[in-house]
């Protein structure tokens, strides 16, 4: 395993730490902004929708995803720019 790749590993998952902070934060706005006063809901509230329950979990998701791969791209392009290799 190369050294950059071994060094990376703790930024990674501090990285991925804050990542996930961040998106609850940014689904949290997000999911005000479409209109809903109230928390996300949960699978198993039974006064919800499914198609509430369904469009929570998959706009989650999105945000999720979205937030977590800008992170993890923009700490392999600070690596290699510190570094001068790509740590993965």
């Amino acid at each position: 395993m190369k050294a950059s790749k071994v060094a990376y590993k703790p930024v990674g998952l501090a990285m991925g730490a804050v990542s996930g902070m961040v998106a609850g934060a940014v689904f949290k706005q997000v999911w005000k902004r479409l209109g809903h006063d109230d928390d996300a809901p949960d699978a198993t509230d039974e006064n919800r929708t499914w198609r509430e329950v369904l469009s929570a979990a998959l706009l989650q998701g999105a945000v999720f995803a979205g937030v977590k791969a800008a992170v993890d791209r923009g700490g392999a392009v600070a690596t290699r720019r510190l570094t001068g290799t790509w740590p993965g």
